[in-house]
């Protein structure tokens, strides 16, 4: 932990990094590339962009958009939108400039903060906020002494951050972080609905303060730890990486994509001590051989969380880092990050409910659950979970999108994950599926990671990734998977030993990889499209030839395709240097 006094909480979030910059100003806070930074030296950039944030605003944002590469401009632009007393809007330069003016709409930020790129994707929209390019900024003409104990400046003079912005912020004159209330938003992140539409989650500051809290009291994170950051900043994870960094004065060091190519050896390089990605990464490391025992001695804590983290995936990452804590993590962006945790152990043995994956763990403190069944009643043991507590957040940016995600009950707002997740007797959660991950097929109901797990049991299946297509009134399921099973009849032959007739998958289809998405995530949209379009086109040919569906499908070596879209840590970029 950082030594010396607390955060200021008025300061909320980023009063995290002010104390450690006030403790250890001259310790390393971030590294990208060849390039780092102190303590010292980002507080006085992240002050120099707020001042200029102010001033472009007119007065304290209520929110500033962050349109940046994944990169300093990115990380300390998250940090100055703070200062500048506003809710930090972290957008994607992948994204196409639609969606990126859909958020712009929704959210209405005051100013943003962009990058050369970020700002050439502006002006390709007809009506945009203004923009600080962060690359015409300097760091001088501010006040920029290390932050004193409550706030106070050197002088003793009081703060202007807490009423009004500084005269002339441009200037010589005093600018300090501005102080917030602890409902005002930190952050603002955006996630996908089933309709594809882009949802605005703001988190406030009481939210994230007491996930660091959790945080601070389950981790002995310190001044020596180097964080990984591998996510794109529109993945709430980032920050995880940034402010349980910057709270403990450690330091926060970017993966590049290339480094996937030989991952254990940047993480070396780096003195890497804690890692944090998708599960998916553990694949990629896997498909370049560099997974191998004893590969990361330096790890010491390893985190994984978006989607399910299998035990095999576990167990080999565990291999390669054998002085490190596999922890996997779970909880929507919607309840700040994660809200359950489970530290896994190779001696662990999984319940059969679990599908071979990694327990979701238990709840946070202060965090409570809440299992629905079908019919929306209570269930002890198997339900969608729905979650109550500090971290929760209050609605969606657009209220329209809060229906059907909430229930008061008991006096309590809970909020409805759609996550299907069974309780072990020892009061564990597992995790089993996402709703729309159940479905019914010839009157039989078929959850989709049992139907994965199956595979990954069947001999020559390394992965699997089962979607659901519509057929003929019911569903059809499609699995794609990598491994050598080049037959179809063997994986059937074995999936009838594991599974009942419905929930064997018509076709199964042999890919090298699976596509990511912006996320790092296995993309299963962009495979239950495929699988849907595939099925159109096979239909459409077998209507014409007057043929029956024979269910049989080849399973050659064939290519999903990767998307081309911002993948950070495990994307188009991580994927070609790991064919290499």
């Amino acid at each position: 932990m950082a030594s010396g006094g607390g955060p200021d909480a008025r300061h909320g979030l980023h009063g995290h990094f002010l104390n450690s910059a006030r403790t250890h100003p001259d310790r390393p806070a971030l590294r990208v590339g060849d390039r780092g930074w102190t303590y010292a030296e980002v507080h006085r950039t992240a002050l120099s962009w707020a001042s200029a944030l102010v001033e472009a605003a007119g007065g304290r944002p209520t929110a500033v958009g962050v349109l940046a590469e994944r990169g300093e401009v990115a990380y300390v632009g998250i940090l100055a939108a703070m200062y500048a007393g506003a809710a930090a809007m972290p957008l994607n330069v992948e994204f196409p400039a639609a969606r990126t003016d859909a958020m712009l709409r929704v959210a209405r930020p005051a100013v943003v903060l962009a990058d050369d790129r970020g700002a050439e994707i502006l002006t390709e929209l007809a009506d945009h906020p203004p923009v600080v390019r962060a690359e015409t900024l300097k760091t001088v003409g501010v006040n920029t002494r290390e932050p004193a104990e409550g706030g106070e400046s050197a002088r003793g003079e009081s703060t202007p951050g807490g009423n009004r912005p500084a005269e002339n912020p441009g200037g010589a004159v005093p600018f300090e972080p501005w102080r917030v209330e602890p409902d005002d938003r930190a952050y603002i992140m955006f996630t996908s609905g089933s309709t594809g539409r882009p949802k605005g989650v703001p988190i406030s500051h009481r939210n994230a303060e007491h996930f660091l809290r959790c945080v601070r009291e389950l981790y002995d994170f310190g001044p020596r730890d180097v964080f990984s950051q591998t996510v794109d900043i529109t993945f709430d994870p980032l920050i995880f990486d940034l402010f349980a960094a910057w709270s403990a004065g450690a330091c926060v060091a970017r993966v590049p994509g290339f480094g996937y190519a030989d991952l254990p050896a940047l993480v070396n390089e780096l003195g890497i001590t804690v890692w944090f990605s998708a599960p998916s990464a553990i694949s990629v490391v896997r498909r370049t051989r560099r997974l191998t025992d004893g590969a990361m001695p330096g790890l010491r804590w390893s985190f994984f969380a978006g989607e399910a983290l299998m035990e095999h995936d576990a167990a080999d990452w565990q291999r390669a880092a054998p002085g490190s804590t596999v922890v996997n993590l779970y909880g929507p962006t919607e309840v700040t990050m994660n809200c359950t945790v489970h530290a896994w152990r190779a001696t662990d043995v999984l319940p059969p409910e679990a599908h071979g994956a990694v327990p979701m763990g238990r709840l946070h403190p202060g965090m409570r659950a809440m299992l629905l069944d079908a019919d929306g009643a209570r269930h002890p043991e198997r339900g969608e979970l729905c979650v109550a507590g500090p971290q929760v957040f209050a609605g969606y940016l657009d209220p329209a999108d809060d229906a059907g995600r909430f229930l008061d009950l008991g006096g309590e707002r809970w909020y409805r994950t759609g996550d299907l997740v069974t309780t072990a007797p020892d009061g564990t959660l597992l995790y089993s599926g996402r709703l729309d991950h159940q479905v019914q097929i010839r009157g039989v109901r078929v959850e989709i990671p049992e139907v994965e797990w199956a595979l990954r049991r069947c001999p020559g299946v390394d992965e699997a990734v089962v979607v659901a297509v519509a057929a003929d009134n019911t569903h059809a399921l499609h699995a794609f998977y990598t491994g050598t099973a080049t037959e179809r009849g063997p994986v059937v032959e074995a999936l009838g030993t594991l599974l009942p007739r419905a929930a064997i998958p018509r076709v199964l289809k042999r890919v090298a990889r699976f596509p990511l998405n912006a996320h790092g995530k296995t993309d299963r949209k962009a495979l239950a499209e495929q699988a849907a379009r595939e099925t159109g086109q096979r239909d459409t040919r077998q209507r014409a030839a007057g043929q029956e569906e024979t269910g049989q499908e080849e399973t050659g070596q064939q290519e999903t395709g990767q998307q081309e879209t911002g993948q950070q840590q495990t994307g188009r970029e991580a994927e070609r240097h790991a064919r290499r």
